[in-house]
C-alpha cells in the first residue's frame, strides 16, 4: 500500500440503518445498495459514465448478495452495463477496505472515479447447508452465514473457537474492565447519538428508502431503527451478561442490522474536469493482524501503521470514528492507544452500540460520518478505525480539503 495517497472523496450516503427483522427486513442487499448508489452517483455531480470501477464491501456473501453484489447494485443503479464491479471480504472491515482498494487504484492512475462503500442485510443472510462428502449419506450440516461456517478444526485447534462475544469478554478479563465502565460506555454511545439526531446531524447523511407493503400502501424508512432513546443506566445495569460473570450484554455491544453505504472517489483530476470540490481526501489506510481471542485490539496497531504512513500523530486527529463492536473491545483499545473514554474526538455522534453494525457496510458507514463529522467542526485530520473478526484490524486517515 502506497504510504500517502491522491483519492479524495466527492460524496456519499448510507441507509437508514435497521434492526435485524425490523423496518428494511423486505428489503434485498442488492436492492438497498442499489438505491445509495443512485443517490451518492446524483449528489456528487459526477457523470456515471466516467465511473471506473464499484467496489462493494459484503460478509455474508451467501444468499441475494452472493454472486457479487457490487455488480447487481450498479446494474439497478442504472450506472452504464460498461461499470465493471466487485466484492470484497475483509470480514467487518470489508465496507473500509473496499474504499482503501479505491483509493489505492485512484492513486497508482488505475481509474479515475470509483464508487466504494459497502452492504449487509443480516435479517437476510440464510443458512447455508453442506453437501455430503460420500454417496448416500445422510449427515447434511447446517450453519448460520454471518457465523463461523464450516470451521476447520486445525485452526480450532490451534487458535481457539472463539465467539466474537467471548473475544470482547477475553479483553474484559486481561485489561480489567468492569460491568459498570462498559455500561456507562454504552450509555454514552446512546446519549450522543440522541444528541446528535437531536441537533440534525444525520439528516444529509441519510437516504430515506420508500417501501411498499402488502396491502399496496408506501411507508418512508428515514431514521436509523437499532438506537434505543429511552435507554438507562438501570436498564443497562439489569442486563443479564452472555456469559456467567461476563460484562457483555445486548446493551454494551453492537447491533445485529440491515444497512448500505455508498461513497463517490475519484483522482484530483476529477475535480479539475468536472469543477466539482472534494470533501476530503484519503490519506493513508493500513491493515493489521492480531489473536484471533483478542480480535478486538486491530485498531491498535492498524492505527498506529495509518498514522505513521500519512506522517501525523494521534494528537493530531480532530476527529476519532472506532468503531463498536464492543464496549470493552473499545475500552481494552483506548487503553492501549492513550485515549480516555470521554474524549470529545471519539465518536461524537454515537457509534455502532447506538447505530447498529451492519457488518459489510460500516467500514464505509464510519468513513461517511468522519468526514461529515470533520466538516461539522471545520476540523482537518480524522481517524477511522474497526476490529474484525478472526483476528485483524483496518484504519484510514482522512484530510478534510
Amino acid at each position: 500500500m502506497d504510504e500517502k495517497m491522491d483519492c479524495f472523496v466527492y460524496g456519499g450516503i448510507r441507509s437508514p440503518i435497521a434492526r435485524r427483522a425490523g423496518a428494511l427486513a423486505s428489503v434485498r442487499p442488492d436492492d438497498l445498495l442499489g438505491l445509495c448508489i443512485d443517490a451518492a452517483m446524483r449528489g456528487s455531480g459526477l457523470p456515471s459514465s466516467h465511473v471506473d470501477d464499484v467496489i462493494v464491501g459484503c460478509t455474508s456473501q451467501a444468499g441475494e448478495d452472493a454472486r457479487n453484489v457490487a455488480r447487481h447494485a450498479l446494474l439497478l443503479a442504472g450506472l452504464p452495463v460498461g461499470v465493471p464491479g466487485q466484492t470484497v471480504n475483509r470480514l467487518c472491515g470489508s465496507g473500509m477496505q473496499a474504499v482503501l482498494s479505491a483509493a489505492q487504484a485512484a492513486s497508482s492512475q488505475q481509474g479515475e472515479l470509483f464508487v466504494a462503500g459497502g452492504v449487509e442485510s443480516m435479517t437476510r443472510a440464510p443458512f447455508v447447508i453442506s453437501k455430503s462428502e460420500t454417496a448416500f449419506a445422510r449427515e447434511p450440516k447446517i450453519f448460520e452465514s454471518l457465523g463461523a461456517r464450516f470451521p476447520n478444526p486445525k485452526i480450532v485447534h490451534e487458535f481457539g473457537g472463539d465467539a466474537m462475544p467471548q473475544t470482547a469478554e477475553n479483553l474484559a478479563r486481561e485489561f480489567g474492565i468492569s460491568r459498570l465502565e462498559v455500561d456507562e460506555f454504552a450509555m454514552a454511545s446512546q446519549r450522543k447519538y440522541a444528541e446528535a439526531a437531536q441537533a440534525g446531524f444525520y439528516e444529509e447523511e441519510i437516504l430515506p428508502i420508500e417501501l411498499k407493503g402488502r396491502k399496496g400502501a408506501w411507508t418512508i424508512v428515514a431514521q436509523d431503527e437499532h438506537p434505543r432513546g429511552d435507554t438507562t443506566m438501570k436498564g443497562l445495569q439489569a442486563l443479564r451478561p452472555l456469559y456467567a460473570d461476563g460484562v457483555v450484554t445486548a446493551g454494551n455491544a453492537s447491533g445485529v442490522n440491515d444497512g448500505a453505504v455508498a461513497l463517490v472517489l475519484g483522482s484530483r483530476g476529477i475535480s479539475e474536469r468536472f469543477g466539482v470540490r472534494p470533501r476530503v481526501r484519503i490519506v493513508a489506510g493500513a491493515v493489521s493482524g492480531v489473536a484471533p481471542r483478542v480480535m478486538g485490539l486491530g485498531p491498535v496497531e492498524a492505527s498506529r501503521k495509518a498514522l505513521e504512513r500519512a506522517g501525523l500523530a494521534l494528537n493530531q486527529m480532530d476527529v476519532i470514528e472506532l468503531n463498536e463492536a464492543f464496549a470493552s473491545q473499545v475500552l481494552a483499545c483506548l487503553k492501549l492507544m492513550g485515549l480516555a473514554s470521554d474524549d470529545v474526538r471519539l465518536n461524537a455522534n454515537g457509534g455502532a452500540i447506538a447505530i447498529g453494525h451492519p457488518l459489510g457496510a460500516s467500514g464505509a458507514r464510519l468513513i461517511l460520518t468522519a468526514m461529515r463529522q470533520l466538516e461539522r467542526i471545520e476540523g482537518r485530520f480524522a481517524l477511522a478505525t474497526m476490529c474484525i473478526g478472526l483476528g485483524q484490524g483496518i484504519a484510514v486517515v482522512l484530510e478534510r480539503r
